[in-house]
């Protein structure tokens, strides 16, 4: 996720693609976590910049987390404040602390700055528009190591980048989402994305695809609210897709929301980030993160000084992906239950591959894929690469097809964004 590319992140991300497609170690699969009300020790915070700063312990490693939006939203910041919590549990002599609702620009370059004067040794950055301020300050404070979320752009040293394989499960969430609409008798759905950039193109096309597995005849409409979280506007797009005929809608920001819209007008939503957000009846799913063993496996190998930074893009096996309704311990939501049982085994089959490590986001963009124009993206049997899936043309990287992720899938109604 997260915000405008600029362009010496078009620059380093040209350098840095070539280098390195997806590095990082991958720690042991997980179950879904139990929601958790722990509370983050931030002792005699000093205000600067009008933010709180929070002290470090001393004779502690400390991590700090700087979260878009607050950290119990319900979405994607719930999800990573989890994470975080999940670091002091389990990595010894750790302290944690962190700073909610930093917008992108000048004021988070000030709170990463902040931090690092305080001593925190680790700082992660969970929005994508932190990824320019998070590069200035690393080279400001070459001691500390910097984890930025979603972004483009590494120095390899002490500012890496980090992503998972979100598409592999918005993918089978398309797949349930086309068999509802088709069984509705009402084959459209909707997807509610934020900003116009190559990773909310790459999960918008997922969806599609996995929609047109089992409901060829399905179209889906996008609306784009350019923000991350904003409950009042993601209830109103979501309103204006189900409005406009939407049977089934997805989002891309950080609130369920969509599925609160949804119960109140008899349809279904598809909520994000967090295991937590599918909560009513109308939510058929929710893609989720579970970011805490891959916090707890980076952790401790910055503590033991073998942590490379570069770009770490983990996918299904890791464990830190799931599908609401069909992880260990879980159970179907309504709107699921009652699908065609064969629908149901091709999710669950899909998913068991995910997690086998045999099915991953290059068999998610695996050939023939044909475009909203009818132009032909992959030919049978090719797949996209790392690079073709975080860049437009406008990049000027090697991509491997002339449009990168500059397109909309065969079923998408809309044009692209200018």
């Amino acid at each position: 996720m997260r915000k405008n590319i600029s362009r010496l992140a078009i620059i380093a991300l040209a350098i840095m693609l070539v280098l390195s497609a997806c590095g990082g170690a991958k720690p042991a699969a997980t179950q879904a976590p139990v929601a958790t009300e722990a509370s983050v020790a931030t002792a005699a915070p000093a205000a600067e910049g009008g933010f709180q700063i929070p002290e470090i312990a001393e004779g502690k490693f400390n991590v700090a987390m700087v979260l878009i939006g607050p950290h119990d939203d319900g979405g994607w910041s719930q999800a990573h404040y989890e994470g975080l919590v999940y670091i002091e549990k389990n990595v010894p002599n750790t302290h944690i602390a962190y700073i909610e609702n930093v917008p992108e620009g000048a004021d988070s370059e000030q709170v990463f700055r902040s931090l690092s004067r305080k001593g925190f040794n680790l700082i992660f950055g969970t929005s994508f528009g932190f990824g320019d301020p998070m590069e200035v300050v690393a080279g400001e404070f070459p001691d500390t190591m910097f984890i930025h979320l979603t972004g483009i752009k590494s120095n390899f040293t002490n500012f890496g980048n980090l992503m998972g394989a979100m598409e592999n499960m918005k993918y089978l969430a398309g797949m349930l989402a086309g068999a509802r609409a088709k069984q509705d008798g009402n084959p459209k759905l909707g997807y509610m994305a934020t900003f116009p950039i190559p990773e909310e193109i790459r999960l918008g096309n997922a969806i599609a695809l996995g929609m047109r597995k089992t409901c060829p005849e399905c179209t889906m409409d996008i609306r784009w609210i350019n923000t991350w979280h904003d409950p009042i506007i993601e209830k109103e797009a979501a309103a204006s897709l189900f409005d406009g005929g939407a049977q089934v809608v997805f989002t891309g920001a950080d609130t369920p929301a969509v599925a609160d819209v949804a119960q109140e007008k008899g349809k279904w939503g598809v909520t994000y980030d967090w295991y937590g957000s599918c909560k009513v009846d109308a939510c058929l799913t929710a893609p989720y993160w579970v970011w805490g063993p891959i916090y707890a496996g980076i952790t401790e190998k910055v503590i033991a000084k073998t942590y490379k930074p570069g770009y770490d893009y983990f996918d299904a096996e890791t464990g830190a992906l799931g599908l609401f309704g069909f992880m260990e311990g879980q159970t179907m939501q309504p709107g699921v239950k009652d699908l065609d049982p064969e629908v149901i085994k091709m999710v669950e089959d899909t998913l068991a591959q995910m997690l086998a490590g045999k099915f991953t986001r290059f068999d998610v963009f695996k050939g023939p894929i044909n475009d909203n124009q009818g132009n032909v993206v992959l030919p049978a049997g090719q797949s996209l690469e790392q690079v073709d899936l975080d860049a437009f043309p406008e990049f000027k990287l090697p991509c491997t097809v002339k449009v990168c992720m500059k397109w909309w899938a065969e079923g998408i109604t809309a044009e692209l964004p200018k």
